[in-house]
């Protein structure tokens, strides 16, 4: 990264942080200058190690621009991360290695559903906090139950009615859905039967696939027979590729939406001609660069794909979740106050449940009713065009 990169990334974290920092004060914090550590559970290898390895990605910038920013109050964050190899009993171990390390503030787990809900009787008798990358709503509800669990990523309810809404306006009326086989597959199902009775929509058929599965050939074949309009796909990012091929082949003509979850790469590579045209709810930031940045979290974004981008050479959808977690930590772990060199758990729990952050995924609001912060303006359009994600429109 060149000096002049390097200086306006820094300056632009610095800003960033101390906006959300407007109005606090560090007095329990002067003369700290003991580190921020922030443990990660990821899956770095295994069914779900793409979107892990960009999570990790995507913490290790986000912490060298914050270290570099002089935001901290003359402190740094540390990163330790385990892989979880995609399996919830190695992630469970993780939490538990994690919690009694007496240095740790808080703990970021990636996006596998079962690790993040298995998880939550320990972090909560650890009383470590903790914000999940994981879709479902499991993860963060109910409340009363996950006091120590915060959420970071899209919801089944806003994006089905994204996707519901996108459909309408193509004239969508009959519609098979792949969705996977686990909690937020079941719940995207559940939340997309609900829109589409509300919007007239017929499902035609419904078919799910594993995590692990390279082959949905099957699944499709059955879900196009029943001659849709349309395919919606509730799956991650592999399996979505897999099925738009499939559908290709299957000689499918209809129209592809997919869900939030099947964000991955900017760039589609292999499979870009049979995406051609589908449509994506996501977050803004996945195609900041088509956006006029008119505010100061719309240039926030900008920097952080451009960062991203030069860094990596490319650019994945969910880098920015990662991102916004690193933040709300170290805002949290700054206001906590508590004993200089000890860390405050609890101050940090009680911190998060009030967080309000324009992030570099979209708005973030934490309360204590609901630990799920993505609001669902978060969400917009996005169509496969040339190979690659473009802002609807």
């Amino acid at each position: 990264m060149s000096p002049i990169r390097s200086a306006s990334t820094a300056a632009l974290a610095s800003a960033v942080l101390a906006a959300t920092l407007t109005g606090c004060q560090f007095s329990a914090d002067e003369g700290d200058t003991s580190p921020i550590v922030i443990a990660a559970d990821l899956e770095l290898s295994g069914a779900a190690a793409p979107v892990g390895k960009a999570y990790q990605r995507a913490l290790e910038l986000k912490i060298e621009q914050l270290n570099s920013s002089g935001a901290l109050n003359g402190r740094r964050i540390e990163l330790t991360v385990k892989d979880n190899r995609s399996d919830a009993s190695e992630s469970l171990r993780n939490i538990g290695d994690f919690s009694n390390d007496s240095r740790v503030s808080a703990i970021i787990m990636g996006g596998c559903n079962e690790c993040a809900v298995g998880a939550v009787r320990t972090i909560n008798e650890k009383r470590i906090p903790t914000i999940a990358l994981a879709p479902s709503g499991a993860v963060a509800d109910p409340v009363a139950e996950r006091r120590y669990v915060f959420k970071l990523a899209p919801n089944a309810a806003d994006s089905a009615a994204a996707l519901t809404s996108e459909l309408r306006r193509k004239g969508i009326r009959k519609v098979g859905v792949l969705h996977s086989a686990d909690d937020y597959g079941r719940e995207g199902l559940a939340a997309l039967r609900s829109e589409f009775d509300k919007a007239r929509i017929r499902l035609v058929r419904a078919e799910s696939v594993r995590g692990t599965d390279t082959e949905v050939g099957q699944q499709v074949a059955a879900l196009t027979a029943g001659e849709p309009d349309g395919l919606v796909v509730w799956t991650p990012p592999e399996q979505a590729t897999l099925t738009a091929t499939a559908a290709q082949q299957a000689g499918f003509d209809g129209a592809l939406f997919l869900d939030a979850a099947a964000a991955g790469e900017l760039f589609l590579g292999a499979a870009s001609r049979a995406t051609e045209r589908a449509t994506l709810v996501f977050t803004q930031t996945m195609v900041i660069d088509d956006v006029i940045a008119t505010t100061p979290a719309k240039a926030a974004r900008r920097q952080w794909f451009q960062d991203y981008t030069a860094r990596f050479g490319g650019y994945h959808g969910s880098s920015s979740f990662a991102a916004d977690a690193v933040q709300l930590i170290a805002d949290a772990e700054l206001r906590s106050g508590g004993e200089p060199g000890r860390v405050n758990r609890d101050g940090i729990r009680d911190v998060l449940e009030t967080s309000q952050l324009d992030g570099l995924s979209g708005p973030i609001r934490m309360t204590p009713d609901n630990h799920s912060g993505l609001m669902p303006q978060a969400l917009t359009t996005l169509v496969a065009r040339n190979g690659r994600w473009r802002l609807a429109g």
